[in-house]
């Protein structure tokens, strides 16, 4: 069975741009403008993958999600290569962080994070 993932991007154009590229492979995509909307949107839909653009939270917020919702993969992406600030996202409990132009790379984490969460839950 095909997951829900829900985005969370600062730039409307990316937002639709990766939802229109993962519909094809979960079974729902909801794009949100908040860290509320996020985590409301997570327990509503069930979600086992959300996409965050970095700069909308801070990594304390990505603490708090990994704690709150165990089981749930963080996707990070960020418009700069930091290597410090993608580290301390991984360390906060990211599951994977990759350039936020970089739509292929953000598919491939989700999808397999996706599978990852569904094989720890069976």
């Amino acid at each position: 069975m095909k997951s829900s993932v829900v985005l969370l991007q600062g730039n409307p154009e990316i937002a639709q741009s990766l939802a229109t590229s993962l519909l094809s492979s979960f079974r729902s995509v909801h794009a949100v403008r908040s860290m509320e909307e996020l985590r409301a949107s997570i327990s509503k839909h069930r979600a086992r993958v959300i996409i965050l653009d970095i700069e909308m939270a801070s990594l304390v917020e990505v603490e708090s999600l990994s704690r709150e919702f165990p089981g749930l993969s963080v996707v990070c992406t960020h418009r700069l290569a930091d290597e410090e600030m993608w580290t301390a996202a991984l360390s906060a409990g990211a599951s994977d962080i990759c350039p936020t132009y970089d739509t292929h790379s953000i598919l491939t984490a989700a999808l397999h994070n996706a599978r990852r969460t569904r094989s720890v839950a069976a």
